[in-house]
């Protein structure tokens, strides 16, 4: 199992802890998502839990607990993610029973002899109560036993737990490491650097994006904030299309577009939207902002439409506002 050419550094660190017996019992992957965290985290389970591996650290891929590993059944690893509601949607939080659940397991003694581990994904989303259980266990660990925590926001997590855990952090490739890699994915030239341009830069957004219509998603947005900024189309009319159609995805793709907007601007030329004063540069800055606060909101409970409606009437110069 490898994992991505920037991650080679990590990895040695981890491979090197683990072969010499010291790795931490507590383990933070912290990183944006598509930064190659979950890979970089489920390599080395896989490797803790291999009978033979290989000089690079890696698991072999061949031995029983390999086996045991790919097919999601070896007794001495236990992943902990989000579990279905009664109505067979996803929960967004890990709960206290679940913490409990994992207590109890990892108190029980390894069935092959070696390490136990446990991964906790995506561990920003646990809840107040099972936060505090999951700290009483990482205070407390058994002996022999690993906790591999991966969170896409680890500010989110409470001081007392980023404080009893080494934090694994994944720096951004180079661009041309993401290109290469992206290439390596079968994706065109092209496409990867358009979908490169999308994602600032973050090599797993990029790869699913470059896969659908994500592109076109993104030029779709920019043909509307330009339509919006030249009186052509009403903010209503385009907050009620972004409401039913990925209002998250195309919020960041709005906050990027007015990010490149600004520097374009700041450099002398112009941008995707047809904006060209330089009096505009703070309007873009402060409407990034803005979009960006939009994004968290969407996963509150207020109307979609009217935070969408609200945004889009900023941009909008027939707004006061704006």
């Amino acid at each position: 199992m490898s994992v991505q050419p920037w991650l080679a550094e990590p990895w040695r660190q981890l491979a090197a802890a683990l072969a010499q017996g010291r790795l931490h019992h507590g383990l933070l992957f912290a990183a944006p998502a598509g930064y190659g965290k979950r890979a970089l985290a489920t390599a080395l389970a896989a490797a803790a839990l291999c009978e033979r591996r290989g000089d690079d650290g890696h698991a072999c891929g061949r031995c029983r607990g390999c086996l045991l590993f790919a097919a999601g059944s070896h007794p001495d690893f236990t992943r902990v993610t989000f579990e279905l509601r009664d109505d067979g949607k996803p929960r967004t939080e890990i709960t206290i029973d679940q913490m409990r659940a994992l207590s109890r397991r990892l108190a029980l003694a390894s069935q092959f002899g070696g390490l136990q581990l446990a991964l906790v994904d995506p561990a920003d989303r646990l809840n107040l109560s099972a936060a505090n259980a999951l700290l009483k266990t990482l205070e407390e660990p058994a002996r022999a036993t690993i906790l591999l925590l991966v969170a896409d926001e680890p500010a989110r997590l409470p001081p007392t737990i980023r404080s009893r855990c080494q934090r694994i952090d994944v720096r951004a490739p180079s661009r041309a490491e993401a290109l290469a890699w992206l290439r390596e994915q079968r994706v065109d030239a092209a496409a990867a650097a358009a979908a490169l341009d999308a994602s600032l830069g973050n090599p797993g957004l990029a790869l699913g994006w470059s896969a659908d219509d994500m592109l076109a998603l993104r030029k779709a947005c920019a043909d509307d904030l330009a339509a919006l900024a030249r009186g052509r189309r009403r903010p209503a009319d385009v907050a009620e299309a972004w409401a039913g159609d990925r209002p998250q995805e195309r919020l960041w793709f709005a906050a990027v577009l007015a990010r490149d907007e600004a520097l374009a601007i700041a450099r002398g030329g112009a941008g995707a939207l047809g904006l060209t004063a330089r009096e505009e540069i703070p309007k873009l800055a402060a409407w990034f902002g803005r979009a960006n606060q939009a994004r968290g909101l969407l996963a509150t409970t207020v109307r979609i439409d009217l935070v969408l409606l609200e945004l889009l009437r900023g941009w909008s110069p027939d707004d006061e506002r704006a």
